[in-house]
């Protein structure tokens, strides 16, 4: 315990005030998604841009390069739910995959893994394969935020679960925490959007009907 508090506070004085911003920032886009507001895009692009460095530095290399994605993902979903209200709706509805899609994805997802895996078990890099795991079954669950597919909070458990552990071995204790946050906040998050799926499929039977064909 007290190695613990000794890494944590040497970790403070070296880079962690900016972790620090990222991880306020990153709690801000998540509690924002939740509810479904346009501007958690604006707090997911600056803790993204924050969290490329940082894991740079770590040599995450996986995780760095999914900063760039997450940059692209944050333009991409405001647009998405910006494009959603000004076609007179009042924002994209949440809708939900079919089990032969989601078979697709994991599928991607294990063979991605496994290759970009394998790639990195030749350079100074621990944890190839977790990162890897970890990183692209984000990439596939931030696209499913920015369409709002329901499903994505359950992917996201999975995910940030796996990255604890990476995050604790490279010292990133504030980064952990974050992840322990996400996982509460997940919980929240799918059973709010799960109620709005329900109540937006009792107003319109069509849409859950049309959400499990697509």
């Amino acid at each position: 315990m007290t190695d613990f508090l000794s890494s944590a506070l040497g970790e403070f004085h070296q880079n962690s005030l900016l972790e620090l911003s990222a991880v306020v920032l990153a709690i801000a886009y998540l509690l924002l998604a939740v509810r479904q507001h346009i501007a958690c895009w604006y707090a997911a692009f600056i803790s993204t841009a924050i969290f490329l460095y940082v894991f740079w530095q770590v040599n995450l290399y996986m995780e760095s390069g999914l900063q760039v994605y997450y940059l692209g993902m944050a333009v991409y979903g405001w647009w998405a739910w910006q494009r959603g209200r000004s076609e007179g709706k009042s924002g994209l509805t949440i809708s939900t995959w079919s089990l032969r899609q989601h078979l697709i994805v994991i599928g991607i997802v294990v063979a991605a893994t496994f290759v970009s895996g394998s790639l990195l078990s030749g350079t100074e890099q621990r944890l190839g394969y977790l990162d890897s795991f970890t990183t692209w079954g984000a990439v596939v669950a931030t696209f499913m935020v920015t369409r709002k597919v329901l499903e994505n909070w359950l992917y996201w458990i999975v995910i940030d679960s796996a990255s604890l552990y990476l995050y604790f071995d490279r010292e990133l204790y504030f980064t952990m925490i974050l992840f322990l946050v996400y996982l509460v906040i997940i919980f929240f998050g799918f059973r709010s959007w799960l109620r709005e799926y329900r109540l937006e499929a009792q107003d319109d039977p069509t849409h859950a009907n049309l959400a499990i064909k697509r």
